[in-house]
């Protein structure tokens, strides 16, 4: 009984950590498990599967105009003058985080049902990948589904970069050149659109790499910065 109450904690901290609401210390720690090549890097992989299309499914609203200036008072803070609450960047994440989590919290109970007698879910087969930088820190962690030609990246500890730069993943099979994944923020989870170039270099002796590009890309098709961060992949069971 206590194994299972301690596997339900972590399921829903590794779910918290991919929805990002993790304090800095929590974040860190489940970084560091991650980056240990433990089950926890499967577990991040498949929350991100789970819970990463919320974040397009989030459509966008105009709340009323009365809402900020009521959360700044029940939270006691003090209304800022000649600032519109209409292009306060910290409301709109504050409720795009608010909204996410909910949905996040609803799909939690949803998985967590006991399943019907006689009901059969197809295993979800994905690649995952812990990027590492020189300083041993898991800067990101990179799940690919071939079966939605897509792939989530998603933050854990990234460093300062130079500003005007873009992150970029690729994929190197062994042997070959590397191929473009896509262009995504360094700080943001981001979905990418895989072409079928991508799908057909996957492998167990795969290698995925982060380079820091000029603004958009690399103009060549080819890594022209410097490889900040490098993962092997590997294949993750549901």
């Amino acid at each position: 009984m206590n194994d299972d109450i301690e596997m339900d904690k972590d399921n829903l901290r590794y779910a918290e950590y991919v929805l990002g609401v993790l304090d800095a210390d929590a974040r860190a720690a489940v970084a560091r498990e991650v980056a240990s090549g433990t089950d926890a890097a499967a577990a991040v992989a498949l929350w991100q599967r789970r819970l990463m299309p919320l974040a397009t499914e989030v459509a966008g609203v105009t709340p009323p105009a009365h809402v900020w200036s009521s959360i700044r008072r029940r939270l006691g803070m003090p209304t800022p003058a000649r600032v519109p609450w209409l292009r306060s960047l910290a409301l709109w994440r504050w409720i795009g985080a608010g909204a996410t989590a909910f949905a996040a919290a609803m799909l939690v109970v949803t998985l967590t049902r006991p399943s019907v007698p006689g009901a059969t879910n197809a295993p979800a087969r994905l690649w995952v990948s812990t990027l590492v930088a020189d300083d041993g820190k898991a800067w990101w962690t990179a799940t690919v589904d071939p079966g939605r030609s897509e792939a989530v990246v998603q933050p854990g500890s990234p460093g300062a970069l130079a500003a005007g730069r873009d992150t970029q993943l690729w994929i190197v099979p062994e042997g070959g050149r590397p191929v473009s994944m896509g262009v995504f923020p360094s700080r943001d989870p981001k979905r990418l659109a895989l072409t079928g170039d991508v799908l057909a270099q996957l492998a167990r002796h795969a290698v995925l790499a982060v380079s820091l590009e000029p603004a958009g890309g690399s103009p060549t098709g080819q890594p022209t910065g410097p490889v900040i961060a490098t993962g092997t992949i590997r294949f993750a069971d549901r």
